[in-house]
């Protein structure tokens, strides 16, 4: 009776065992999957971000903030009658 109820027992260990292993698989490949997507999100951030400063870099380009400001601000460099040098 009682190899009878140990056998039992190291049955159902040996069965919930392989349910444990099977389900921390399956665990490993969702979150494989789930790691997989964050990647490929990372990387799209990445390309974005690059896009942005290059954007950046364009925007405060000397050249073009003077561009603005003719076209857009009508300013211009003054005459050398408008500039007043300023003495201590």
């Amino acid at each position: 009776m009682t190899r009878r109820l140990l056998l039992t027992v190291l049955v159902v260990a040996n069965v919930a065992s392989a349910l444990a292993v099977v389900h921390a698989r399956h665990q490993h490949r969702l979150l494989f999957v789930e790691l997989s997507r964050l990647e490929n999100v990372r990387d799209e951030l990445e390309i974005d971000f690059g896009r942005l400063q290059l954007e950046q870099a364009t925007w405060a380009e000397a050249n073009r903030i003077d561009q603005v400001a003719r076209e857009r601000l009508g300013m211009t460099f003054p005459s050398d009658d408008e500039i007043v040098v300023v003495q201590p």
